[in-house]
């Protein structure tokens, strides 16, 4: 097992194992028994709590939240200070936290609700409070998140603004 990149004032628990190529920036606080995929990056002051799975080459941005039991997929990008939640209200002894599949975008600030399911290639637009499982392909935004348009509308979108900005040069 390689040793990860770390920065500094970074707290790691106990049984953490972690793949190749893994860069933990500064101030992350990992919790025990977790596990991070490799080629993943996680941003600075990111939150992981105990018994979280993280897939290979995830992108994990800064102030990003990840409650204790959560899991998440392959190619995985998480935008600045999103939240994934576990804690329910009543309080529940069954399994409550996020499950987030492969290939998922997360935009920034979206706050993912307890016992929801993010489908294969879902996207969740920035600022979305996420409250029910997303089937896959599926792109929502708001709060609380709907169906904003199909996956392939985001990508011919996508593709236009990336185009525009390479014109512009």
């Amino acid at each position: 097992m390689q040793q990860p990149k770390i920065g500094k004032g970074v707290i790691i628990g106990c049984n953490v194992q972690f793949g190749v190529n893994v860069v933990i920036w500064n101030y992350v606080v990992i919790g025990d028994n977790s596990i991070i995929g490799d080629g993943t990056t996680v941003g600075s002051f990111v939150d992981i709590g105990k018994n979280v799975t993280i897939g290979k080459n995830c992108n994990i941005q800064a102030h990003v939240t990840i409650s204790n039991g959560c899991l998440i997929g392959d190619n995985v990008f998480i935008a600045p200070n999103s939240s994934l939640l576990n804690d329910k209200y009543p309080k529940s002894s069954l399994l409550t936290s996020p499950i987030v599949k492969d290939d998922v975008v997360i935009g920034g600030g979206v706050t993912v609700l307890p016992n929801v399911v993010l489908g294969e290639g879902s996207v969740i637009g920035g600022g979305s409070v996420v409250a029910t499982n997303v089937a896959p392909g599926k792109v929502l935004k708001g709060v609380p998140a709907k169906e904003a348009m199909t996956k392939e509308e985001y990508e011919a979108r996508r593709e236009a603004f990336i185009k525009a900005k390479h014109d512009k040069r």
